[in-house]
């Protein structure tokens, strides 16, 4: 039994956490998404799964944000952050306070998962972009468990799993700040997977991927790399035999997949989390566009934008060190659409995953961007039927 439709789901995990009899598990469907499954012979209809749903509860907010461009003074770390390095500041201020951050991060085979930190030495695994949908696991119990013990807790992720977290809190906790980002989507991890498994077998011209470990041969990732600027980023894999291979986004299959919208959750093509539903205080984003509107404080090594959502955060960014310049909202949106748009879900995107599922990622890569007549035959057969 499942809680609400497929193609609504965000897969937050909200009803996973607060289920009082482990009742609901998380399976992952064919396109590699978790979605929560109820066992109705355990159940016990308390009706909670169905209450804290964000889906279920959509929340809309009238206001709009303060906007400010912002820049880390600290140049190091903003050349390792993927804009602005403004998510470090509000981790170290965090952490001074005695407090824990959460954050998507890598494990040692290279999924993103969420987890807690009590350290800048973790705070650094968290920063970076992540173009992966991240295992929340039990991270809102956990985030529960630090609150009702009084300690600060700094929550980061994307809006709609912000929007489970406090929906499954179910109060208003003094001492937590949340934190998300303006979305693209959130591409399958399945997908991410396969990737790195077909990326090491080419490298190491090996047959198949079986009993492949992935963090036997990658050293580190990083999906927004500055060698050669902000706005030309790129995607830089380091293995262990001290090779390095670093390609332009628009270049790197993966990426490339992402961003033409392939691989990306079914309910972000209808997201229930813009900008008027974002229950976060603050959100982060790119200020794509910065070359146009400010190019005075344009040196393409990056450059945030700060949405204040709650109006009672304005005077913590006094405190941080970093430079600020306030902004209009529609200068934003101009150049940064995902801001209150859902992107559109592409004709290719079910004959993607169709490829995929039978001949993995690399052959369904080439079989939506190839320009062969006859391939582009078998796609319009394929959307036909």
């Amino acid at each position: 039994m499942v809680l609400i439709e497929r193609s609504k789901c965000c897969g937050c995990g909200a009803c996973y956490n607060v289920c009082p009899y482990k009742c609901i598990s998380m399976y992952v469907d064919s396109e590699g998404f978790s979605y929560p499954m109820i066992d109705k012979n355990r159940c016990i209809d308390c009706g909670l799964c169905e209450k804290i749903c964000p889906v279920l509860h959509p929340v809309q907010i009238a206001e709009k944000p303060v906007v400010f461009a912002a820049i880390n003074n600290n140049v190091a770390i903003r050349e390792r952050s993927s804009s602005g390095g403004i998510f470090t500041l509000l981790a170290e201020r965090t952490i001074k306070k005695g407090g824990v951050v959460f954050g998507a991060s890598f494990d040692e085979n290279w999924r993103v998962v969420h987890q807690y930190t009590e350290t800048m030495e973790g705070v650094a695994r968290f920063q970076g972009s992540k173009y992966v949908q991240s295992d929340m696991g039990t991270s809102f119990q956990d985030a529960k468990h630090f609150l009702d013990q009084g300690r600060e807790v700094l929550f980061s992720g994307t809006p709609c799993q912000i929007a489970g977290l406090k929906n499954y809190l179910r109060k208003s906790y003094s001492n937590l700040f949340t934190v998300d980002l303006v979305c693209h989507g959130t591409p399958s991890p399945d997908v991410w997977r396969k990737y790195l498994l077909e990326t090491i077998c080419k490298r190491l011209n090996l047959k198949n991927i079986k009993n492949l470990n992935i963090g036997d041969h990658i050293s580190n990732i990083c999906f927004r790399s500055k060698e050669n600027g902000w706005k030309n980023y790129h995607v830089r894999f380091e293995y262990k035999n001290g090779e390095v291979e670093s390609l332009p986004f628009y270049r790197n299959p993966y990426m490339s997949v992402f961003l033409s919208n392939l691989s990306l959750r079914q309910c972000c093509y209808s997201c229930p989390a813009k900008l008027y539903q974002i229950q976060s205080d603050i959100t982060l984003a790119d200020f794509w566009g910065v070359n146009e509107i400010c190019p005075e404080i344009d040196d393409d090594k990056g450059c945030g934008v700060i949405f204040v959502n709650d109006k009672e955060k304005l005077e913590l960014l006094d405190s941080l060190d970093c430079k600020l310049k306030r902004l209009s909202l529609d200068s934003i949106v101009k150049y940064n659409s995902s801001i209150l748009n859902s992107v559109k879900e592409p004709i290719n995107r079910s004959f993607f995953f169709f490829v995929y599922r039978m001949k993995g990622f690399y052959i369904a890569y080439q079989a939506v961007t190839s320009h062969s007549p006859l391939m582009r035959i078998i796609r319009k057969i394929y959307i036909y039927l």
